[in-house]
């Protein structure tokens, strides 16, 4: 059985772990164990434990697995509760410098929690090479882990090294503002980076414990940790940026709709029981921003993520007249099981009362109270059930008429039937997850009509078909969405972003970045065959961004063969909003077909618009990865590519009084899509289509999809 991943989320109260077959995806085993946070190892021990039943229950052996990734909300919860090391921050240099840095004392206002303001100490380092006086100073002082911060450390970051260099030597483990970013903004780079040593010792320590254990259990394959920002790191580099796994949680279930789900352009939403996490996939990758802690910005990158607080479990709130709201208290708070899964007549005679889940919570949230004391909760996942929109197989899925029985007796206390009475509860419940999806949809320019709901988690059935049928979106429950995350961590790539301030960059600059993202994941085991590298250059702030994933292994996936061509033509009509017959092939490539439609959307007062070609590139499983509006379509080979491109390019870009905008390019060659559309400059983008073909052999074809900057 070779060629095994397994994923492991560590959550606040139980530790999933599942084998997933390399090549097909297909989920091998799951299981659950309690997590250890209170274990002499932590929740090392529960990671194991989970471990050891997987491939007891799997029979998969040390030597098939190839790879084991986890998630832990370790980072997340010790930021989020203030619980970090005492920092030690030795600002280097004098004059304006040493002033500059001197500032950086106020970092111990910032609040982390309240009453847990961040443990600061602070000592000036005038020499870098004569720094023990001052790093002991730090050392006596508490300080159980140190930052060195230079003001202008992304241009020359010597200064900054010689310290950690120095400290490593006497003990105190040490990190640098350069390590953590290459961005300017000395007050957030050095933000970040305290943050980064606040919680290195913790989960350094921690690393080191699920590195013997993994090594013990005679597992070889490379161990991984989920990353805030959807993809995964080596050990090795989290030990070094531990940050990077602060906020991973909702990013693991990502990871897992783009990957087992095949997500390309849609919502991902990740309910609980008592929250519904909502994020953004564009064009087939996870949506990114800088995330802010303890109130303020940092240089962390980490998902793009909503939480709204309604879930599965949501318990419903209502007056004498009217249902008043859903949440945000669940039947977990209340201690309280779901009322749709007791057993069939255990609500006969059942009474309506009201309770608050907590003493400072009001006192209109309602239960269900049996004629022998026990009590149960009505919640979202009841009322779904009992209007029956839960899907047959769903981790949700509840007996209808049970369901109906625990809704009937609110449904007579408001003199209403049982089902408009679960349409009203449904309805509040989505009503702000919806006003959310709305606002992500507007916010990266999504084409709505091509928007797909993919729900995941326990409770992913009590809110994603409701909410598909209220805001007319296509939907789906992810596979296994009960286990999403943890199939999230075992089916993540390897992803790292690097950022740099290049004043008028050139394309030697741009390919210099893109360089050094590839070479950081290829150093932390990604195949250099299937590297994905994406550039974004912005002029206006000088800022080159690269972002490169890979695979551990090249992988293929294999589920039984092409799909036929009705199917794909049908999968590609729904995707484009019009009829089967319209969409035609326009090219295609061994591994993606593109396909297209002229699409008349309505205009101002209902009248119909110019019609505009809408593409679509289609993978041979029949899944649609791409979505293109306006776009121009052109083949050639790699050996002609670079004349051919180059003139596509020039043709297509726009001028105005802003200057010229090179369009946006796509890239189909061998297996990958290249999205080069985040590159405005004509010199650069040509520079990266270069980049993209030069391992490629002259004879290979390339499709080149282009769309014009408005």
């Amino acid at each position: 059985m070779p060629g095994i991943r397994i994923g492991i989320d560590v959550g606040g109260t139980f530790t999933d772990a599942v084998a997933v077959d390399a090549t097909t995806f297909e989920l091998l085993g799951k299981v659950k164990v309690p997590t250890s946070h209170d274990h002499a190892d932590g929740v090392a021990h529960g990671i194991l434990a989970a471990l050891e039943k997987l491939r007891a229950e799997t029979g998969v052996g040390a030597e098939d697995v190839s790879f084991l990734a986890h998630g832990t909300t370790q980072a997340t919860n010790a930021l989020l509760e203030g619980d970090v090391a005492v920092v030690g921050i030795a600002g280097v240099g004098t004059g304006f410098d040493a002033w500059a840095t001197g500032r950086l004392r106020s970092l111990r206002k910032l609040e982390l929690a309240p009453g847990r303001p961040l443990p600061i100490r602070y000592a000036a380092v005038r020499d870098p090479a004569d720094c023990d006086r001052a790093l002991a100073g730090l050392r006596d002082a508490g300080a159980e882990v140190v930052v060195a911060v230079e003001p202008f450390s992304v241009d020359d970051p010597a200064g900054e090294r010689a310290v950690v260099d120095r400290a490593r030597s006497l003990g105190l483990p040490a990190t640098a503002t350069s390590d953590i970013t290459g961005l300017y903004g000395l007050a957030k780079r050095a933000r970040t980076a305290v943050l980064n040593a606040g919680i290195m010792p913790r989960m350094v320590e921690t690393a080191d414990l699920v590195d013997r254990s993994v090594a013990a259990a005679g597992i070889t394959a490379p161990l991984m940790v989920m990353r805030g920002d959807g993809g995964v790191m080596s050990v090795a580099e989290m030990r070094k940026r531990p940050l990077l796994t602060a906020l991973s949680g909702p990013a693991a279930g990502v990871a897992g709709a783009l990957m087992g789900d095949r997500l390309s352009e849609g919502i991902f939403l990740e309910t609980g029981g008592t929250s519904t996490d909502i994020s953004v996939v564009r064009r087939g990758k996870v949506q990114v921003r800088h995330a802010r802690l303890g109130g303020r910005e940092t240089y962390l990158p980490a998902l793009d993520v909503r939480t709204v607080g309604v879930g599965g479990g949501s318990l419903v709130r209502a007056s004498r007249h009217e249902v008043v709201d859903v949440g945000p208290r669940s039947a977990h708070i209340a201690g309280l099981p779901y009322a749709c899964f007791a057993a069939p007549g255990a609500l006969d005679g059942a009474v309506l009362v009201h309770l608050s889940p907590r003493p400072d919570d009001p006192a209109d949230y309602v239960a269900l109270e049996a004629p022998d004391g026990r009590r149960f909760a009505l919640t979202t996942t009841c009322a779904a059930n009992a209007l029956d929109v839960v899907p047959a197989d769903s981790y949700a899925k509840a007996d209808t008429g049970v369901a109906r029985a625990a809704v009937k007796v609110l449904a007579e206390a408001l003199g209403s039937s049982v089902e408009e009475t679960a349409r009203i509860v449904l309805r509040k419940a989505v009503g702000p997850v919806l006003a959310v999806v709305d606002e992500l949809v507007e916010a990266y320019g999504l084409d709505r009509g091509a928007v797909t709901l993919v729900g995941g988690g326990g409770g992913a059935a009590a809110v994603t078909p409701f909410l598909g049928a209220e805001s007319s979106l296509d939907w789906r429950i992810a596979a296994h969405s009960e286990v999403i995350s943890p199939l999230g961590a075992a089916l993540a790539l390897v992803r790292e972003s690097v950022e740099r301030i290049v004043p008028n960059p050139s394309h030697a600059d741009v390919l210099a970045v893109r360089a050094e993202a590839e070479a950081a994941v290829v150093a932390q085991g990604a195949d250099p065959a299937g590297v994905d590298v994406d550039v974004t250059v912005d002029p206006q702030r000088n800022l080159i961004r690269a972002v490169a994933t890979g695979a551990t292994e090249l992988r293929a996936k294999d589920r039984g063969g092409e799909v036929a061509e009705d199917d794909v033509r049908a999968a590609v009509a729904r995707s484009l909003g019009v009829a089967p017959g319209e969409p035609e092939e326009i090219t295609a490539t061994a591994h993606h077909a593109v396909w297209g439609a002229l699409v008349r959307r309505p205009g101002l007062l209902g009248r119909l618009v110019k019609p505009v070609r809408r593409v679509r590139v289609v993978d041979r499983e029949g899944v649609v990865r791409l979505h293109g509006t306006g776009a121009h379509v052109a083949s050639t080979t790699v050996g002609a590519a670079g004349q051919v491109l180059a003139a596509l390019v020039d043709e297509h870009t726009s001028h105005g009084d802003g200057g010229s905008r090179a369009p946006a390019l796509t890239l189909l060659v061998g297996p990958k899509i290249a999205d080069l559309s985040g590159v405005l400059d004509r010199d650069q983008l040509v520079a990266l289509i270069g980049a993209e073909l030069s391992s490629r052999t002259p004879e290979e074809p390339v499709v080149a999809i282009v769309e014009e900057r408005r």
